[in-house]
């Protein structure tokens, strides 16, 4: 018998029931109908300091020192058959709230630099301009794409698009019927 999938959404807006949210929600809906175990964390409530560049995650392969609310997210980062990052983007690209836990994965993929390979990503970013591009949300792809491709682990979705205002999200069908189908391409790998 196989394990359950894990996904493993990690929500980078300060509104708990924002745009956001109600996606990743949506998101965690799918992954759930596919099959898996989801853990949404809302990193808005955690206290996750920066990463303070003193390197000992490189010396002794031991993982990152500093004691906050990021110790108990690496195993489950570990554990994660699939990653959703969720975030509004904000002064041109994803909030600072995902970027400090994401700039924390140093010292995980330090001890062990395979942590990532082959895992599974999707990508939520609601903005609030026009676009994609006036947005700014086009930095923050970018900056995904690349993250991913140098983890050596695939991006299989995304979903983003203009909502303006807290309850926008429940007004697009088609934006919440993506991230339904978002959620079950982290399971079972497929668009």
């Amino acid at each position: 018998m196989c394990a359950t999938p894990e996904v493993l959404i990690l929500n980078g807006s300060p509104r708990e029931n924002g745009n956001t949210a109600v996606l990743a929600g949506r998101v965690a809906a799918g992954a759930r109908e596919a099959g898996a175990h989801v853990h949404s964390v809302s990193l808005h409530s955690l206290d996750i300091r920066p990463c303070d560049a003193c390197d000992t995650c490189r010396e002794q392969r031991n993982g990152c020192i500093v004691e906050d609310d990021m110790q108990p997210l690496y195993p489950e980062l570990v554990a994660a058959d699939a990653i959703l990052l969720a975030s509004p983007v904000y002064w041109f690209t994803y909030s600072a709230q995902l970027k400090v836990c994401i700039d924390r994965w140093y010292g995980l993929w330090n001890s062990d630099p395979n942590v990532f390979k082959g895992k599974r990503f999707g990508i939520l970013l609601p903005y609030g301009d026009v676009d994609l591009y006036t947005s700014g949300g086009i930095n923050a792809i970018h900056t995904y794409e690349t993250m991913v491709r140098f983890l050596q682990a695939e991006i299989v979705g995304m979903v983003y698009g203009s909502l303006n205002d807290v309850g926008d999200a429940e007004r697009h069908p088609e934006l919440m019927e993506r991230a339904y189908r978002l959620g079950k391409a982290l399971v079972l790998g497929k668009a």
